[in-house]
């Protein structure tokens, strides 16, 4: 069962994506800060990383930049995932190039199609 580190510090946040992933047929691991996140990739070795973008400590956008700048995490897919009301488009390079960019406020079937495309990005 492939790994999903979800980094938000909304526990709330948290268990919504936790089921979608299960029903999903994949395993969700938390991470609650940008830290936290990078001690997780480093542990667990997640397929993917869903990211929330304002969150303590470490911001989604400065653990997105250093997971695609690290020689060993490059090519791991984030999708950055935030209650941010401005469209992702207007962040740019900002956003850390993420693999894909959702609006918590979107339908769940919007994030398990992304999910999915970024999957299929990697197989292919």
């Amino acid at each position: 069962m492939a790994e999903v580190l979800v980094v938000d510090d909304d526990r709330t946040q948290q268990l919504i994506v936790s089921k979608i992933l299960k029903r999903m047929g994949l395993k969700a691991i938390f991470a609650s800060d940008g830290v936290e996140a990078l001690e997780q990739v480093q542990k667990n070795h997640p397929e993917l990383v869903i990211l929330d973008i304002f969150m303590p400590r470490m911001n989604g956008t400065e653990v997105c930049q250093r997971l695609k700048e690290d020689e060993q995490t490059h090519a791991l897919p984030v999708v950055m995932y935030s209650a941010q009301e401005r469209e992702f488009a207007s962040y740019g390079e900002t956003v850390g190039h993420a693999d894909a960019y959702l609006s918590k406020i979107c339908h769940p079937q919007a994030l398990v199609d992304t999910i999915n495309q970024v999957f299929l990005k990697i197989e292919n």
